[in-house]
């Protein structure tokens, strides 16, 4: 197949490049990340036997007509710090051909897919995380009558790139999703204000036991069923899914089914927008190999319940990871914009933004358990049923007011409270942390081309109290205690920025490892091309989207990106 795929795409290459073919779009991209390492023993760290580290990705996309065609050429020369160590060597990374019309859709080779929320499957690249568990296979999607979507996928998951070549999951996973939107199927509901769609899914993957101590299920199935009602300004969604017997490293082997529910409701009208979510997750880690840890070959996918954060000490210092053994999660927020003219919205008017997410442990339920039962049924879990063990909590507010033309300013407050035993981040602390960040950024426009940003960031952490000597109870500062951030950038639209950033853990109880975070970095924009070029310190930490981390270690050195569309 991928010298099929070769000669496809160089034959499409070579037509396009002699002549304008009417139906041929070829599209894509290039991405490469170069860094230069020096050893630094003030924040640990190392440098490479390489010294140089680079990754490069280069996607390739052609249609002609109703064919399609795409490749995905990488290299670890070697990887980049962070990424998982199995990505090494060039090769083809991902490949498919397929065939679309209105009716059906087809493709063979590498795909990405979503079945509703993606707690039941989804399949996607995440290039930041070195995150990438496409299914290698068959996927038809075939629409039948208006408003009907039915998708069928087959295959092997990614699980690694080594020597340049893609490694597959022990395990194959099967799916089956259908959606239907009745308002599209039918004229009379055209334009009526309530929106209706319904579907369901099912997911298998079956693995060989290999496992002489256990019986262990080898087809293990998945399945549920969704709704998303719409009435002009409201929305309400909600997505139930069951796992059945999944014994696993994730889950100590037990044999407990598993479920996920997940609700949202939205209300949206001129000047406000409220957002509610609800999720209640049990034992839905669901990997193509059971014998797999930290972010391979998941199937699935449960949404994070907590906000994405940009600002450096807030996403990086302590960032929640979502837990698929199970969690009760929660989150609210509300965007209401102050009317300008009013004597607070001002000539310009004034937003604020308020979030709040929490995730407890779920309540795991033994009275009715027989402990010398041999099935391995350990507990029973009960739907949006929790402990009183919070995982996580984080309030935060923000207030943005544009003053003039030139000046704006954005003043936000949070307050991160996260069990370190649970969602593990740092070595040097247990059970709770709880840190207050304020961040005050402002922006201001000097004339048509240029502008400048600049972000004041603090960190403060709880002390807490520790047995010093025998007998000697006294507070004494958590973890790495207090940071403080300092970041100006300068542009010059529409081609250059400038910036200069310094992470300083102040609070350090070690006052030897005190240490400042300097990086500088410029960059030049000119339509598709991004060229960017850093120098500096990078703090050891977890790297979060989504609720799906990766690990970065501390590095100093300077970093080359270059991506490039076409």
């Amino acid at each position: 197949m991928k010298k099929l795929l070769l000669i496809g795409l160089t034959s499409l290459v070579a037509i396009s490049g002699k002549s304008q073919v009417q139906g041929l779009n070829i599209t894509g991209n290039i991405e490469s990340i170069f860094q230069y390492l020096n050893e630094d023993s003030l924040i640990g760290a190392g440098q490479p036997p390489e010294k140089g580290l680079l990754n490069t990705y280069m996607n390739t996309f052609i249609t002609y007509k109703n064919f399609k065609a795409g490749m995905r050429v990488e290299s670890y020369l070697p990887r980049i710090q962070g990424y998982p160590n199995r990505f090494d060597g060039t090769g083809i990374g991902m490949r498919y051909i397929g065939y679309e019309n209105d009716f059906v859709d087809v493709t063979l080779g590498s795909f990405y897919e979503q079945f509703g929320s993606g707690m039941a499957l989804r399949v996607y690249e995440d290039r930041a995380l070195g995150y990438d568990n496409f299914l290698d296979g068959a996927r038809i999607i075939v629409r039948p009558l208006k408003g009907l979507a039915l998708k069928g996928v087959y295959g092997y998951q990614r699980l690694s790139f080594e020597q340049g070549r893609i490694v597959h999951s022990d395990g194959i996973v099967r799916g089956f999703d259908g959606e239907f939107n009745f308002n599209s199927a039918f004229k009379k509901l055209n334009d009526k204000k309530l929106d209706v769609t319904i579907g369901g899914s099912f997911v298998s993957k079956y693995q060989k036991d290999n496992e002489d101590a256990l019986i262990l299920p080898e087809n293990v199935g998945l399945y549920g069923g969704r709704a998303k009602l719409r009435y002009g300004k409201f929305t309400l969604d909600g997505e139930y899914i069951i796992k059945g017997q999944d014994p696993s490293v994730d889950n100590g082997y037990i044999y407990n089914y598993g479920h996920a529910a997940l609700i949202n409701f939205g209300f949206s009208q001129k000047g406000l927008g409220i957002i509610l979510s609800a999720k209640s997750v049990d034992n839905m880690s669901y990997r193509s190999d059971r014998t797999k840890e930290l972010t391979d070959v998941f199937i699935n996918y449960l949404p994070a319940m907590n906000k994405t954060h940009t600002y450096n000490l807030v996403a990086s210092i302590y960032p929640y990871a979502t837990q698929p053994v199970g969690e009760i999660a929660y989150q609210a927020e509300v965007l209401y914009t102050i009317k300008k003219g009013s004597k607070l919205g001002g000539k310009y008017g004034t937003s604020i933004n308020a979030n709040f997410s929490t995730a407890y442990k779920p309540m795991q339920h033994t009275n009715n358990i027989n402990p010398l039962d041999s099935s391995r049924v350990m507990y029973e879990g009960r739907v949006f049923d929790q402990s009183d063990s919070l995982f996580w909590r984080d309030i935060n507010v923000s207030i943005y007011k544009k003053f003039s033309k030139s000046f704006n300013l954005n003043v936000s407050y949070f307050n991160i409270v996260l069990n370190n035993d649970v969602a593990k981040v740092t070595d040097d602390a247990n059970g709770i942390l709880n840190t207050h960040i304020g961040v005050i950024e402002a922006g201001y426009k000097i004339n048509k081309n240029h502008s400048i940003r600049a972000e004041l960031q603090g960190l403060f952490i709880n002390d807490v109290e520790r047995e010093t000597a025998p007998g000697v109870i006294e507070k004494v500062t958590n973890d790495k205690g207090n940071w403080v951030t300092l970041l100006i950038e300068y542009n010059v639209s529409p081609h250059w920025f400038f910036s200069i950033m310094d992470q300083y853990n102040y609070g350090n109880p070690k006052p030897e490892l005190r240490a400042h975070y300097p990086y500088v970095s410029m960059g030049y924009i000119r339509e598709a091309t991004r060229i960017t070029v850093g120098y500096g310190r990078q703090r050891e930490g977890l790297f979060c989207v989504g609720g799906i981390c990766r690990f970065v270690p501390a590095s100093n050195g300077l970093t080359f990106s270059f991506t490039q569309s076409f």
